[in-house]
């Protein structure tokens, strides 16, 4: 058993992690944090719970969902707090989910001013860069944004 100095109330633990209450109480609820209650009935939380409520924080922070981060953290033995070790298998595994993101980003970026195929076909250069909204044939989305090529204008148009 860990001594009284070894558990946080709720409180501290937001304080100290940087988060509100509610979001403690939200990634509680969300399984991703597990405390427990003293006999007056408030909660408390392992000192270690900081080091997972940073990791949470930080795998947010690079875009993953709650999700992404539930099932990680679910790699994990009885809640344990992640180690060294425990990042670097998992940031191995989310490198092409990050980097897949940045390319999309970069692409968003290159082309914020010009047409994304969205097939709007509101902008005046929509006729030339998606010409009879031929972007909705290549699927749903932002096509172009996507990695697909707009077709080259017709010459004199």
């Amino acid at each position: 058993m860990q001594g009284k100095d070894s558990w946080l109330t709720i409180g501290a633990l937001a304080q100290r992690a940087g988060v509100a209450t509610s979001a403690v109480r939200f990634y509680e609820a969300q399984g991703l944090l597990r405390g427990s209650r003293s006999e007056g009935n408030q909660r408390r939380y392992a000192k270690e719970t900081l080091r997972r409520v940073a990791f949470i924080r930080i795998a947010q922070g690079v875009g993953l969902s709650l999700d992404d981060v539930r099932a990680a953290l679910a790699t994990l033995p009885e809640q344990r707090t992640p180690t060294p070790a425990d990042w670097a298998r998992l940031s191995r595994a989310w490198k092409p989910l990050i980097e897949a993101r940045i390319a999309s980003l970069a692409a968003l970026r290159d082309q914020l001013d010009s047409c994304i195929g969205c097939g709007c076909l509101s902008l005046k250069t929509c006729k030339l860069y998606n010409p009879a909204d031929c972007a909705a044939r290549l699927g749903s989305g932002p096509r172009y944004l996507l990695g697909d090529r707009p077709p080259r204008p017709k010459a004199g148009a």
